[in-house]
């Protein structure tokens, strides 16, 4: 028997099967008084409302048919926004030429430009200040998937 998480993941994963769209996570909180499900969903380019608002009532309509969940529950479809670590190697590919924070296993900081998404790895542009020197150059530095903890697009005001 399957848990509503993975039921809810299912249900999603064939409604957007085809489309551009694409389910990035599902979060049940059982906390009184009303059950929660936040379902974060995203695009190639990009998530509109109405997206999120048809996906909704599927989800709503399929908990309610199948009766998963006894008493109130609150239902949540939304783009993962700025404060949502990025998940999928497909959200790494939507965010290339922007700026990232990734945060290391090791708990050390890379930031920069995002040039390209591997199979296995990012490639990050870099900036390098030399002491005591006020140039700055670049470097291109490959992170394994493997040694990210924590990645985050960084908002930029140019």
């Amino acid at each position: 028997m399957s848990t509503l998480k993975e039921q809810i993941e299912n249900f999603v994963a064939k409604e957007v099967e085809g489309t551009n769209l694409f389910l990035v996570e599902v979060i049940c909180s059982p906390k009184s008084p009303k059950f929660k499900i936040l379902i974060l969903l995203d695009g190639d380019e990009g998530v509109t409302i109405d997206q999120c608002s048809k996906l909704s009532r599927s989800v709503s309509a399929m908990l309610e048919e199948e009766d998963l969940i006894s008493g109130a529950f609150t239902l949540e479809v939304s783009s993962p926004g700025l404060d949502h670590p990025l998940l999928l190697k497909r959200q790494y590919v939507k965010n290339e030429g922007r700026d990232l924070k990734v945060l290391l296993n090791n708990d050390t900081e890379k930031k920069g430009e995002l040039l390209q998404t591997k199979e296995e790895s990012i490639v990050l542009k870099e900036a390098v200040k030399e002491k005591g020197k006020k140039a700055i150059s670049y470097q291109e530095v490959e992170i394994p998937f493997n040694d990210i903890k924590k990645t985050f697009v960084l908002i930029s005001f140019k």
